[in-house]
């Protein structure tokens, strides 16, 4: 019986983890199409990127795989009745459920080291990778009749390209020269064409002038030269356009990149810093106010002075110290606002940043229980649905995953936001999945009606909110009254 379950489950899970992760990363390119498209990648680059993709959406794709085959397989053996025997020869729901139970275990720990050891390396490769896309230049496309100044100093316009691609008429570039006018190259035709290694754009012209102005730029006497040719080449630098590797030092410190080990050293660094807040802003504002340190040590028995009605403090000053205190007073103000205002901000990063780091690393735990939590609503869901197939098994998965994943969303913008701490906004998706779970299961055990409508029909019948038929009339008293 255990391996009769195992065998029906493995192969929906593994179809579904698959179709699962397409569309995950199909919504993901969806998303930055914009920043990819057009820039000249080679096959190598898009097949590395999907790749990196593809990793940092397994943990995802995990749970609603887990969901989707666990309502499948128990929607078929309910279907074809095979639940039907099996408790009919007194083996309970739950014992039938166990072997699936460690299945979902072993996923759940596959999900947590993948997540904590594969997930960050993944991520990082991924966002530098993304990164060099992003700031690479779109590929070299030169319209008709059009400007174009992708090219670092140089502006060319081409006004007509045969249907080869490389013949063109009416060239006119424009080469930057630093402080005169721009030199200007004129021909009535000629070729474009790159090289095979795309490193430069080579242009052999006919028939056209060169003008050029030589000299000081600080000199009002330049020399103007004005050159005929009947073939000139000219050959531009392409490697702005290639795709750079960054380096991914400058990304290992974000928390996406870190593990749980790395996460925590973090968040304990963090929360010693912040501790030492209050005691660093002391000791940067002693400097400005001295006098707490020149305190007496009978200040606190000194009387007060006393001011007269609408007298001021300045007024108790002599005329020659007033402008000298007032100054002072205000620089020292100034800089403690200052003091305050700057450990106040690095404050708020400081903590900003913990809580970032704390959501990353309660993350790795609750996307690796969601599979299990998943579980325990897909298959006593799928044992009381009775229905196979990837139909109506596909409705309440996306039902229940949609329902994760704004709980989830929802909890990590709250602990953003201060809302809630990170162990709760964090773990809201499974504190409130898994008393549904444990309902169903209750349901499946009791062999609920749940989603019967035969069931819902006749209680809406018994509470007489059905209309009922109207009976049809009897032939013998259609003869007595033919007029009815």
């Amino acid at each position: 019986m255990d391996k009769l379950v195992i065998q029906a489950f493995i192969g929906p899970f593994i179809a579904t983890f698959f179709i699962t992760l397409f569309v995950l990363v199909m919504q993901f390119f969806w998303l930055y199409i914009d920043d990819i498209v057009g820039k000249g990648l080679d096959f190598v680059t898009i097949g590395r990127f999907i790749a990196y993709v593809s990793a940092t959406l397994v943990p995802l794709a995990l749970p609603l795989a887990v969901l989707l085959s666990s309502i499948m397989t128990f929607g078929n053996l309910g279907e074809t009745f095979e639940l039907v025997a099996i408790k009919s020869a007194g083996i309970p729901l739950l014992r039938f459920m166990q072997p699936l139970f460690i299945v979902s275990l072993m996923i759940c720990g596959v999900a947590f080291l993948f997540n904590n050891n594969i997930g960050p390396v993944a991520t990082l490769k991924m966002r530098t990778l993304q990164y060099d896309i992003i700031v690479a230049k779109p590929a070299l496309d030169i319209k008709e009749g059009v400007f174009y100044d992708r090219i670092p100093d140089y502006v060319i316009k081409i006004g007509k390209k045969d249907k080869d691609g490389s013949t063109i008429r009416n060239v006119i570039i424009y080469e930057q020269n630093v402080g005169l006018q721009d030199n200007v190259i004129v021909a009535n035709k000629g070729t474009m064409i790159v090289t095979p290694d795309k490193k430069f754009l080579e242009f052999d012209l006919q028939d056209g002038w060169l003008y050029q102005e030589k000299g000081d730029r600080i000199s009002t006497n330049t020399d103007f030269i004005r050159l005929g040719f009947k073939d000139y080449k000219k050959i531009l630098d392409l490697s702005t356009f290639k795709l750079t590797k960054s380096n991914e030092d400058q990304f290992k410190g974000n928390y996406q990149m870190l593990n749980m080990k790395q996460l925590g050293a973090t968040i304990d660094s963090l929360k010693k810093a912040l501790k030492n807040y209050p005691k660093k802003v002391n000791e940067d504002l002693k400097p400005y106010l001295g006098f707490v340190k020149n305190l007496d040590s009978n200040w606190a028995k000194a009387k007060p002075v006393t001011l007269k009605k609408n007298q001021s403090f300045i007024d108790l000053l002599p005329d020659s110290a007033r402008r000298q205190v007032l100054q002072g007073s205000i620089s020292v103000a100034n800089n403690s606002k200052a003091i305050i205002e700057t450990s106040a901000m690095l404050y708020d990063n400081d903590y900003n940043n913990l809580r970032l780091h704390q959501i990353a690393w309660h993350s790795k735990i609750t996307m690796s229980v969601a599979c299990l939590v998943l579980f325990l609503i897909g298959a006593p869901l799928g044992s009381i649905i009775r229905k196979g197939g990837i139909g109506l098994p596909l409705i309440f998965s996306v039902i229940f995953f949609v329902i994760f994943y704004l709980l989830n969303n929802y909890g990590t913008k709250f602990v953003k936001e201060e809302v809630m701490n990170p162990t709760g906004g964090m773990w809201m998706a499974t504190f409130v999945l898994t008393p549904i779970g444990l309902f169903l299961t209750y349901k499946a055990l009791n062999d609920s009606q749940l989603f019967n409508k035969e069931f819902y029909y006749r209680t809406f019948k018994k509470l007489g909110l059905t209309k009922k038929k109207p009976e049809k009339p009897n032939p013998e008293d259609l003869q007595d009254n033919p007029a009815s």
